[in-house]
């Protein structure tokens, strides 16, 4: 039977963690309603701060729950394996996800912005005019790493 010790990391080992990853999943509710996506960010770990770039349609579900200001949860999480030892990290960020107008944006802003990785090409199935691509910023309240090590051979 397998056996996994299971550690908080520290707010360093955190940081670095979400600076080596590039996707994460970013969780909304309205009332009973959930929603979860799979999104690309910048983050800044100053601020302990992340930068979405969203694109929707006026329809589309993701539209319904981006409000102007709302609670959110995001999760960046990865593993690699080494030998017979397997190490699983995750982050669990919880705060405020916020529009930004791109008339309003930092130099700092920007340069997570720039950091925030996206394919050097996009193949959307609704036309491209019909999307919409808005900025926003996730005010973490509170991000916590977990890191567990598995040994399959004990």
């Amino acid at each position: 039977m397998p056996l996994a010790r299971e550690t908080e990391m520290t707010p360093e080992e955190t940081d670095a963690f979400l600076g080596e990853n590039e996707t994460g999943v970013l969780s909304l509710a309205e009332d009973d309603d959930p929603y979860a996506a799979p999104v690309s960010y910048g983050y800044d770990p100053e601020k302990r701060a992340f930068y979405f770039r969203l694109v929707s349609t006026p329809e589309s579900e993701k539209r319904r729950f981006l409000k102007a200001s709302t609670s959110a949860r995001f999760v960046v999480y990865g593993d690699e394996a080494t030998g017979p030892e397997e190490v699983y990290r995750s982050v669990v960020a919880a705060g405020t996800l916020s529009e930004i107008d791109p008339a309003e944006l930092s130099v700092e802003q920007i340069e997570q912005y720039g950091d925030a990785k996206r394919p050097l090409f996009e193949i959307w199935g609704e036309p491209k005019e019909e999307l919409d691509i808005r900025l926003y910023e996730f005010e973490t309240t509170n991000v916590t790493g977990r890191r567990t090590e598995v040994d399959r051979d004990a």
